[in-house]
């Protein structure tokens, strides 16, 4: 019950009123939240439930887990465009249940050819946050089409076309517009209709804002879609598209040009990969701090008996924090771009290093972050990104996470293509005397470089346990991604928990600096009382922390759980579509 009431109230924390749908929309059932979704032949896990339909009919069609992720990619960026994207990227890990491996599809943006170290800095030196958030130079090259072609030529079934068909149709006919985006519109509306193009995408040439219930048609965007249809990749970054984003770079003063998209690559990376209490926990490697962090942090847990302290004790708490708070400030100085920075995966996800760390943890005081330094190793990284899991019938597995960054972004389209620009160039370290937009701290292994990737919190992940049991998780939210994802991993492994159950847990976050504890509503008064008598300075969070999206083959059945902190996310099995 405690569950349940924390995960309604989480459902409303960002101030989106439940609200009754029209008529003509498709129905979702309403379940009890404690419970996965459960199917026989598949299941979808999205933060968008036309999203989750669409990847839920592929599937149904015969398509395999790579072929339902591509579709739900280019579906989600029409009708969850605070997110789902063209102009952003993202990191995708694609196991083959045939040959039993893991690839990691790195497609993360990459740094115009002409970035420049100091490119944000003004005539003082001080980072200029209006050109590196929302300015065209805030866009880096996108990367999510590239990445969606790389992984169906290497593993999908389906003709590229006929998977691409569900978002050109949702683009070009319309689909219904729910409470939540036309909240969301609300509040970003100043900022979006700084930019014509933007402006005019959503709110309308009167500048009227969209209404709940209304057809939301872009038929920009459709025929973008389309061109990628008909001529894969080269139909975005050569041609037409790629013509209209360099003239948008033009006018803006943006670096992404013609040479820039055309030099754009996607790299296949091998996952990082580790154990902890008899599972195999595979997630993605550099320039993803996320898969490194939370292997440490599982690598450090591991010395301690997490079961015996119960899900939402003060003492589970405080030794999530304390991990938590040692990796992050890991995270300041090793990460980066591999291509371009040396960074010691090995070392930091090595078991000895775990237990280093694990030593310097006092379970009965919190550690002031000024006293923690990151690790010297002994020679001898929107807050409103996305996530969605897939696992098909055969047990191949997709967990893709993939952004523009901010909330739609840098608030910027292109003009007559009808997508957002992203704005990741603000992963970077503009400046290592300060901390980014998500108050994280970096130094020279993030610093910018042309065609270098920022580095990333996105952490999908992908658990295997011997008795064949499979889950791909993965969440949005930032810099609280990895200890989201961290926790999600806990509660099921130590916790016991079902994969429901483990999202709808109240969640806390620590990363080094800013020296705070946030907490989720849902915690008891007396473990935050307990918190702070063992120093943390305890921040009650208005927000919620993050949305995982979570599948799993267990006990001859396919489940999923998709986090009700946000509105609108769905898990669906093959045969269970509500709209065709």
């Amino acid at each position: 019950m405690r569950q349940l009431l924390f995960a309604l109230l989480c459902a409303s924390v960002l101030s989106f009123p439940a609200v009754a749908q029209l008529s003509d929309t498709p129905v979702i059932r309403y379940r009890d939240i404690s419970h996965p979704v459960l199917g026989e032949s598949g299941m979808v896990a999205t933060q968008n439930r036309y999203a989750s339909e669409v990847g839920s009919r592929i599937l149904e069609k015969g398509g395999n887990a790579v072929d339902a992720a591509v579709a739900i990619g280019f579906a989600m960026a029409v009708t969850y465009p605070r997110a789902g994207n063209l102009g952003g990227g993202g990191f995708m890990l694609v196991h083959d249940a045939d040959a039993d491996e893991t690839v990691a599809i790195d497609y993360r943006e990459m740094a115009p050819i002409g970035a420049t170290r100091d490119m944000y800095l003004d005539e003082e030196g001080k980072v200029d946050r209006t050109r590196s958030y929302f300015s065209h130079l805030a866009a880096g090259v996108p990367g999510t089409v590239a990445g969606m072609w790389e992984a169906h030529q290497n593993y999908g079934s389906m003709p590229w076309a006929e998977v691409l068909q569900p978002a050109i149709e949702l683009a070009r006919d319309g689909f219904v517009v729910g409470h939540d985006m036309v909240v969301l519109l609300a509040t970003q509306g100043e900022r979006l209709c700084g930019n014509a193009a933007t402006c005019e995408y959503f709110f309308g040439e009167d500048g009227v804002p969209l209404e709940a219930g209304q057809m939301f048609v872009q038929a920009d965007l459709a025929h973008t879609l389309e061109l990628i249809a008909e001529h894969g990749r080269d139909g975005f970054y050569k041609g037409e598209t790629a013509q209209r984003i360099a003239e948008e770079m033009s006018r803006g003063g943006g670096l992404v040009n013609l040479e820039s998209l055309a030099a754009f690559e996607v790299d296949i990376r091998q996952p990082v990969r580790g154990t902890y209490r008899g599972w195999d926990i595979v997630s993605m490697p550099p320039p993803s701090s996320g898969g490194v962090h939370v292997l440490q942090m599982l690598n450090i847990l591991e010395n301690f008996d997490v079961a015996a302290m119960g899900s939402e004790s003060a003492d589970n708490v405080h030794l999530l924090a304390e991990s938590a708070r040692r990796v992050y400030a890991d995270r300041s100085m090793h990460l980066g771009d591999p291509e371009y920075y040396d960074v010691p995966v090995d070392w930091l996800t090595s078991k000895a290093y775990g237990n280093q760390l694990a030593a310097t943890i006092d379970l009965n005081k919190a550690t002031p972050s000024a006293e923690v330094r990151p690790g010297v190793e002994v020679p001898v990284e929107s807050p409103d990104t996305t996530h969605y899991s897939v696992i098909d019938r055969h047990g191949n597995m997709v967990a893709n996470t993939y952004t523009l960054n901010f909330t739609f972004g840098s608030g910027i389209s292109v003009e007559g293509a009808g997508f957002l620009l992203n704005n990741e160039m603000a992963d970077f370290v503009a400046s290592p005397a300060e901390l980014n937009a998500f108050n994280l701290a970096g130094d020279v292994a993030n610093e910018i470089e042309p065609g270098k990737r920022p580095l990333s919190s996105m952490t999908p992940a992908l658990m295997f346990h011997e008795d064949g049991s499979t889950i791909a998780t993965g969440s949005m939210g930032g810099s609280r991604i990895i200890t989201g994802v961290l926790q999600t991993i806990v509660n099921i492994i130590d916790h016991g928990m079902n994969i429901a159950e483990a999202a709808a847990a109240p969640r806390m976050h620590h990363q080094w600096t800013p020296d705070s504890l946030q907490l989720e509503p849902g915690f008891s008064p007396d473990t935050v009382k307990l918190l702070r008598e063992l120093g943390h300075e305890v921040l009650d969070s208005r927000y919620s922390m993050g949305s995982t999206q979570t599948v799993a083959w267990q006990d001859g059945l396919f489940r999923g759980a998709s986090d009700t902190r946000r509105p609108n996310a769905s898990s669906v099995a093959p045969g269970d579509s509500q709209t065709q």
